[in-house]
């Protein structure tokens, strides 16, 4: 019998990550006099295996807190933003031909405002949002082992080293070191 085996087991065959920046103009129904807030909400996603990468689908709410009427009045708009991104696998196990793949994605940064500022003209808001995500593409994969011929050996002298710790004093402390 051959000293080798061949193992059939699923791994990460693939993955990346993506860090993306993009910015959004909201139209209020009232010209703001200030930003009182401004907070991105309601992610959701989803990812497919594309040929040479992920496609990462998904959308969130973006709200703002403003002031109109000079500083008499609030009110929060709200938009829905759908994106799609394409992320690059920067490791893909290029042995993996199989099409028959899960596709793993994780937010590694949930979209976050950084920055929302009253547009020049007076009559709209130009928000900046920032995400990060990673993907993996898990797959079957072979795995090689060689066989030991003779079975498993155990060093039971590894084992017989119990002795050397009875002699170990368990309140000795180096000074300065007291809590």
């Amino acid at each position: 019998m051959s000293e080798h085996r061949e193992i059939i087991t699923k791994a990460v065959v693939g993955k990346g990550k993506k860090y993306n920046k993009s910015t959004h103009t909201i139209t209020p129904s009232h010209a703001p006099s200030s930003i009182l807030g401004c907070w991105v909400i309601n992610h959701v996603y989803d990812a497919k295996k594309v040929k040479d990468g992920v496609e990462v689908s998904g959308k969130y709410d973006i709200n703002i807190w403003f002031s109109f009427n000079d500083n008499t009045r609030t009110e929060v708009v709200q938009e829905s933003v759908k994106y799609h991104e394409h992320v690059k696998l920067r490791f893909r196990d290029d042995n993996f031909t199989g099409e028959d793949c899960e596709v793993i994605a994780k937010s590694l940064k949930h979209p976050n405002c950084l920055d929302a500022i009253i547009s020049p003209n007076g009559n709209r808001f130009i928000v900046t949002v920032e995400k990060e995500v990673l993907v993996e593409v898990v797959g079957e994969t072979k795995v090689v082992v060689v066989i030991a011929p003779e079975g498993t050996h155990h060093d039971d002298d590894f084992f017989d080293g119990d002795d050397e710790f009875e002699e170990l004093d368990p309140d000795f402390m180096l000074e300065g070191e007291e809590e």
